[in-house]
């Protein structure tokens, strides 16, 4: 369990103490006429086409390259990794980094987060013309969410959410999502969900845990919570958790209702998941590193994406873990390492773990380095 020292429970009390809902003046400036956009049902239905299968925002991790090979894969609808307003209004490398797309990259719902209704929508009006709908993450329940006071945690302050929604419905050209997670009490989450629809928000994702289920103590999610919340709003309702197999999917839509199931850790382990098709995984990884040359990626979120894909063949080594992290130089490197691990474990019948690992241990020729983009990350 996470635990958090006296000096971040301070600095988390005093964020929260000086953040208030006042709305600054550039939001009244730019707020001067209701803004026409389509919005609930009818964007859902003639903007997205109405997507059954959507993929997550991930930090770091449902960047453009890997949306590119979920959409060939059966994804209908994408998030972009988790931005940070503030960084994204203001940092033009931030932007240049965390963000990029291409004509293909649709139906596509940037998400951020952020705590300051002004900040948030000087970052929003930077992407919208880029994305069909901006999200704002009201779940993240990560230690990091606590200490920059986003997420879940803004879920102690209620009107602070309502007129981030507020802010950004009334002043952007396209319409504003939320994803969260759910109060222990269906009371408050049914009262949290109304205000959110009624601030203006056309969409809502919803995480059946509450905030304090993650790690150790993450559970299953609730979907009872989610099918009631369907019952009572008007506006679509996407479920994200308990997805493990294909199967899942129709079962949770069957179960409760919803419009749509939202999936992240089932894709980084199989971005075909969505196709409900057993693909190779070693396909998957050149696919993968074939899209990473078009559209430039961080060497270092493609090793992750990598150890993930390709985990069942390997077992956790962090000795040459580390050796990857200092090593490996560039993509070229990969793909040539990957296709040399490919030929040894057709050498072995497709044998697994310590097997393979201590074979290429063995194997000369094989540059250590390339062996660790198969271990766990």
């Amino acid at each position: 369990m996470e635990t958090e020292s006296a000096e971040e429970k301070k600095l988390w009390r005093k964020k929260k103490k000086n953040i208030t809902t006042e709305v600054t003046p550039f939001v009244r400036e730019v707020n001067l006429a209701p803004i026409q956009k389509l919005g609930g049902y009818e964007f859902y239905e003639k903007v997205l086409k109405s997507p059954k299968y959507i993929v997550a925002p991930m930090v770091e991790q449902s960047e453009l390259a890997y949306r590119m090979l979920c959409r060939k894969y059966g994804a209908q609808l994408c998030y972009t990794p988790m931005l940070h307003s503030p960084q994204y209004a203001d940092i033009d490398v931030y932007r240049k980094k965390f963000f990029t797309t291409c004509p293909e990259d649709r139906p596509l719902i940037a998400q951020f987060c952020g705590n300051d209704p002004s900040v948030l929508l000087r970052a929003a009006k930077q992407i919208e013309d880029y994305c069909d709908a901006v999200d704002i993450n009201l779940g993240c329940p990560q230690r990091i969410a606590r200490r920059g006071y986003y997420g879940s945690f803004l879920m102690d302050n209620l009107p602070l959410v309502y007129e981030l929604v507020r802010t950004l419905h009334e002043n952007l050209r396209v319409p504003v999502f939320c994803k969260i997670r759910v109060f222990p009490e269906y009371e408050k989450t049914l009262e949290y969900a109304k205000g959110l629809e009624k601030a203006g928000c056309q969409m809502l994702v919803v995480h059946g845990r509450t905030r304090e289920m993650k790690g150790i103590y993450q559970g299953l999610a609730d979907l009872e919570i989610v099918k009631k919340l369907k019952k009572e709003l008007s506006i679509p309702v996407i479920s994200n958790g308990n997805i493990q197999v294909f199967e899942d999917i129709q079962k949770c839509i069957d179960d409760t209702k919803v419009d749509g199931v939202m999936s992240a850790e089932a894709l980084l382990r199989d971005p075909a998941f969505f196709s409900g098709k057993k693909v190779d995984a070693f396909q998957l990884t050149f696919e993968y590193l074939d899209l990473c040359e078009m559209y430039e990626t961080p060497l270092q979120w493609i090793k992750d994406h990598l150890c993930k894909i390709l985990l069942e063949y390997v077992m956790e080594d962090l000795e040459l873990k580390d050796k990857l992290i200092f090593q490996s130089r560039s993509l070229q490197a990969l793909r040539e390492n990957m296709l040399e691990f490919q030929r040894i474990c057709k050498e072995n019948g497709g044998a697994r773990k310590i097997d393979i690992v201590r074979k290429v241990k063995n194997y000369v020729e094989l540059d250590e380095e390339a062996l660790s983009l198969f271990n766990s990350s």
